[in-house]
């Protein structure tokens, strides 16, 4: 007859076994958070992004205000907020990289076993990381719109500050960090997707910078009439004064850039079922 060892069943309320202990969507956010701010590319990808936007902003109001001719002085005044935030493209780069190597960094080095392990369902778990990168996203484009505004006030002077009651002016300000956002969303799709650093990057980077200077240049009817509803093309319009001769309205083109990321994610959260970690 053999001896079987039982372990008795810990009781609820036992002081050495946490009373709850669910795997919920709000303690995955946390999660994800905390993992975030332990990631080195964290802490220099986001100084990185202000001081880029900032930089390029200072330079736009003060040469512009040292060299431009009587003329080009009131074009530069009418589009003010759009020079506060002329550095976004630049920091948009950064953000990518940022949102990118959240998800893959994972992959790569084997975290992510522990993470759909906690959430076997694995889409909380990726929802709540791609939250946690827009959030800082938007709050680093707050940060980097603020300072850029901070950078030109004093070299744009009296005559050529940026009029906040004017609405073209609170829309693009307002813009920007909803337009980082978004990107950030799109990268972290494609991140989420493909799985591989260099290859989400190469292809968010690609689609950014490559298709759409190419699609720009051809002259084709095909190249330019798919060419505003590119992503870049589209959420740059929210941060632009706009125009009659605009395809899509600010806020239209802002609603095809936050579709494209959505439509990244949604691809990657039905790929993760299926494959394996």
């Amino acid at each position: 007859m053999s001896a079987t060892a039982t372990v008795p069943a810990a009781r609820r309320g036992s002081p050495h076994v946490s009373g709850d202990v669910r795997v919920t969507f709000p303690r995955l956010v946390r999660s994800e958070w905390i993992k975030l701010w332990t990631v080195r590319s964290t802490w220099w990808v986001l100084p990185i992004t202000v001081l880029a936007m900032a930089g390029i902003a200072w330079m736009v109001a003060y040469f512009g205000t040292q060299e431009a001719t009587d003329g080009a002085e009131v074009v530069l005044g009418a589009s003010t907020a759009a020079v506060v935030v002329s550095g976004l493209q630049l920091a948009q780069l950064a953000i990518c990289v940022l949102a990118v190597l959240t998800i893959t960094g994972e992959y790569t080095t084997g975290m992510i076993r522990s993470t759909l392990t906690a959430a076997p369902t694995r889409t909380p778990a990726l929802l709540a990381k791609a939250l946690v990168v827009v959030v800082v996203a938007w709050v680093t484009g707050l940060v980097a719109t603020l300072a850029s505004w901070a950078v030109t006030y004093p070299v744009l002077g009296e005559q050529l500050r940026v009029d906040l009651d004017d609405a073209v002016n609170q829309r693009i300000l307002v813009g920007a960090p909803l337009y980082l956002a978004a990107i950030a969303l799109l990268a972290y799709g494609i991140g989420a997707l493909l799985r591989h650093s260099a290859g989400a990057l190469a292809t968010v980077l690609g689609l950014l910078l490559v298709v759409e200077s190419v699609f720009a240049l051809v002259p084709w009817t095909f190249f330019q009439k798919v060419s505003p509803y590119l992503p870049m093309s589209a959420g740059s319009q929210l941060v632009q004064n706009g125009g009659p001769d605009a395809t899509l309205s600010p806020w239209e083109g802002f609603g095809v850039l936050v579709a494209w990321g959505v439509v990244a994610l949604a691809a990657a959260l039905v790929l993760a079922k299926r494959r394996d970690a």
